[in-house]
Order: C-alpha cells, then structure tokens, then sequence
C-alpha cells in the first residue's frame, strides 16, 4: 500500500534588485510552474491531458507550495507536454 510523503521545498536564493515587479512575478510563476511539473512527471504523469487542476493543487500541497492559479496550471502543463 503506497503512502502519501511529503517533499522538502527547494532552497530559495535572493533575487536581483532593480528590476520592474513584472518580472518578479513572472519569475516566481515560471519557478512554481517548473517546481509542480517536475513533482508531476517524478510522480508518473507525463502526459499534459492528464495533469488537471485538481491534480497540480493536490501536488502543490503535498510539495508545500501555495496553491497555483489557473494561469500557472496552464503554464505547468505547456512544461509537461515540452517534456
């Protein structure tokens, strides 16, 4: 019987200064996004159809990550299918 574990987050490093709060925030998603599609694929679903909302979010809780937008779902299924 297979057990739900939990996986330590990534270390974060510091950011760059200077740059418009766009950039930050586009940063952050791409970085979330990646984080999500790699738990997803070493976890066994490679395939982006498959990776629904539902099953990005029951990642993101078990990977301790805030709950991604609909917006960062799409992203990490593009990553999925470029996978």
């Amino acid at each position: 019987m297979a057990t739900a574990t939990t996986i330590a987050p990534v270390k974060k490093k510091p950011l760059p200064a200077g740059l418009p709060r766009e950039w930050y925030e586009s940063h952050n998603r791409r970085l979330k996004a990646m984080r999500l599609a790699i738990s997803l694929l070493d976890s066994g679903t490679y395939d982006a159809r498959r990776a629904t909302n539902r099953k990005i979010r029951t990642m993101a809780v078990r990977t301790g990550v805030h709950r991604p937008s609909n917006v960062t779902c799409k992203m990490v299924r593009a990553f999925i299918q470029a996978a």
